[in-house]
């Protein structure tokens, strides 16, 4: 194992290790991580969630939202590094990415709960994204349905993305996605 990685699961784990109840009766604030979970960072939903099923919690379809800033391809993660974050779960491919997400997970979670930005850009409509249409701007991830709708998402993203900003708020964390 290299040193790295075994930095990475040290840095990972310690947040969980450190908010374990004490021996003492005094009772703990933070909720520890569900079972499963590499790390669990709390929060509640600042918005909608797209996730397949409704009630379901797993988002970006389960891909490494680390890996979409690499400048390769997105890959899937692993349930074997899964970090909870407003309620959501995001997979990851290993400890490294887990741990780069946990550090700043804002910066890395897809925008409008990964919704298609075009449909809440154009129509303030909450659609699937998908996870293999995409694009970065200005440091951040947004997801489109589909190739066609990328299209029309890429004439005009500042304005889609101005008035996206304005309507993904308006949307309660409970609404999913129906077709």
């Amino acid at each position: 194992m290299n040193k790295t990685f075994f930095a990475a699961i040290m840095m990972a784990t310690l947040p969980i290790a450190c908010t374990a109840p004490s021996s003492d009766n005094a009772e703990s604030t933070e909720a520890p991580a569900a079972a499963g979970v590499f790390a669990d960072l709390g929060g509640d939903p600042q918005g909608p969630v797209y996730t397949k099923n409704q009630g379901e919690t797993l988002a970006l379809s389960g891909y490494d939202a680390v890996s979409y800033f690499s400048g390769d391809a997105p890959v899937e993660g692993s349930d074997e590094f899964r970090v909870r974050y407003q309620g959501f779960d995001y997979q990851f491919a290993n400890a490294e990415n887990a741990s780069t997400f946990q550090a700043d997970p804002a910066k890395y979670a897809p925008q409008y709960g990964g919704y298609c930005a075009w449909a809440i850009g154009a129509n303030n409509a909450l659609a699937p994204g998908n996870p293999n249409v995409y694009k970065i701007v200005d440091g951040k991830l947004y997801l489109n349905f589909s190739e066609d709708v990328a299209v029309r998402w890429n004439k005009d993203i500042p304005g889609f993305i101005e008035t996206g900003d304005e309507n993904y708020p308006t949307h309660d964390p409970s609404e999913h996605y129906t077709s």
